[in-house]
């Protein structure tokens, strides 16, 4: 990636090679990254308003994008009248269970839930009891992993949908591509990534507070290409508040299939965001 960046000190970097070989460049530094970066989650509180930075009132205009996304994917992909599927989707970096409570539960018959930050998934598992959702008996959260996103590994051919939403950018760029290329086993035939990020003007801006990057959108399409993964369709976040990044939601599957609904993103400075 050759675009330079800045830190959230407002230090600049010619480009990302640089940043990584200062932040992460050797594996007791890699180490302290994803330490410090699970710290500080460690001491947020686990609410809406908390996982979501302070802006607990985007649940709501997110929710519904991600819903309307969801549903074209969906139509796509496994029409009804066309089998009796059966649809498991795996929540990557769900905090409290928010996306899988609001979402993903009511389309999906299991959700399993990964999430590194042990409060976190405990108040997941009691949001997503039975006692506190009104779904149909055959959908459930089935499985709840407190392992980080870089150490996991999902059963092969488990998923139709594996959601990665406001997580991403706590990975390296190696275990990015490592990660995707050890998930392309966990999806059925047919099965789709689904990826939910801040969005960059350009490059790449450093969170050295949380240890996260929010990358740019050429930037990512860079990186799903070291993935193999082919966009199969993306869109564009409205309905946030003007101080916050751009937020892009891409489909991404291992198949090379046509690319439609494509957007072009809007010209935005670089403003602090949303990481979860």
């Amino acid at each position: 990636m050759e675009a330079g960046g800045l830190d959230s000190d407002g230090r600049q970097f010619n480009n990302a090679e640089e940043m990584w070989r200062e932040e992460v460049g050797d594996h007791p530094k890699k180490t302290e990254w994803y330490h410090k970066g699970v710290g500080y989650w460690e001491g947020v509180d686990a609410s809406v308003d908390g996982v979501l930075g302070g802006y607990g009132h985007v649940n709501e205009p997110d929710i519904k994008s991600s819903e309307a996304f969801l549903n074209t994917l969906l139509d796509d992909r496994f029409p009804s009248g066309e089998g009796n599927w059966h649809l498991v989707a795996l929540d990557c970096g769900v905090g409290i269970g928010r996306v899988t409570k609001n979402l993903l539960i009511r389309y999906f018959n299991e959700v399993d839930l990964l999430e590194p930050v042990s409060h976190f998934l405990e108040a997941a598992r009691e949001n997503l009891s039975p006692d506190n959702l009104i779904v149909l008996d055959s959908h459930k959260a089935s499985n709840f992993y407190c392992v980080p996103l870089q150490e996991f590994t999902p059963d092969a051919g488990r998923y139709d949908v594996i959601w990665v939403q406001w997580c991403i950018g706590h990975l390296t760029d190696d275990d990015f591509v490592s990660f995707f290329k050890r998930a392309k086993d966990g999806l059925k035939p047919g099965g789709l990534f689904v990826l939910k990020e801040n969005i960059a003007r350009t490059g790449f801006v450093l969170d050295k507070e949380d240890r996260s990057i929010t990358r740019s959108d050429l930037y990512f399409k860079e990186l799903f290409d070291c993935c193999r993964l082919h966009i199969y369709k993306s869109k564009d976040q409205k309905g946030f508040p003007e101080e916050l990044f751009q937020v892009k939601i891409y489909a991404l599957t291992p198949d090379l299939a046509k690319r439609v609904n494509r957007t072009r993103p809007k010209a935005q400075t670089n403003r602090p965001g949303i990481i979860r």
